[in-house]
């Protein structure tokens, strides 16, 4: 069953993103059904803001108003979902669920996909990927939060930094 399970974005009151997940992930461990709700989320991000003169970090949510849910699509994961208190619907065309795409997922920071590295700061890479297809260069950074590593490539007999994705790069031997 855990193939069948996609995400879906449910609508919610402005404000009631925590209650509604909070209350949904109750219903999903009172009823037990594990096998067709398997995760809610609301994506969040840390900020630091500046107010009178203070510094201080404040968790925001990255789509308010809105629950991201991992689950398997049936009439009664529907009903339990769409009738939680707070829930005013799910996003799609006329109210019908629509399940987000792999690329939409990942874009939208919902799930990371977890990608090994054989290469570190100060190692020669070959571009695998791109348009930059066959350069070599030395990483100069790799940042795994954002999926990107930064690399140093001569062109046109200058020093070029080119920023990518980890993937893109693959250690020279």
């Amino acid at each position: 069953m855990a193939e069948q399970a996609r995400w879906y974005v449910a609508h919610t009151f402005s404000g009631y993103e925590n209650k509604v997940a909070t209350n949904l992930e109750k219903i999903v461990e009172n009823r037990n059904l594990h096998d067709w709700i398997h995760e809610v989320r609301v994506p969040t991000e840390t900020v630091t803001e500046v107010k009178d003169g203070k510094k201080r970090e404040v968790e925001r949510k990255i789509y308010p108003s809105y629950v991201f849910v991992k689950m398997v699509m049936t009439d009664d994961s529907w009903f339990v979902v769409r009738n939680t208190r707070g829930c005013t619907g799910f996003v799609g065309p006329g109210g019908k669920p629509l399940p987000l795409s792999e690329e939409e997922v990942l874009a939208m920071g919902i799930e990371k996909r977890e990608i090994e590295i054989n290469y570190e700061v100060g190692d020669t890479v070959t571009i695998i990927d791109g348009p930059l297809e066959n350069f070599s260069g030395i990483v100069d950074e790799i940042d795994k939060e954002k999926n990107k590593v930064r690399v140093t490539i001569s062109m046109f007999g200058r020093e070029t930094p080119v920023e990518l994705e980890l993937d893109q790069v693959s250690r020279m031997d």
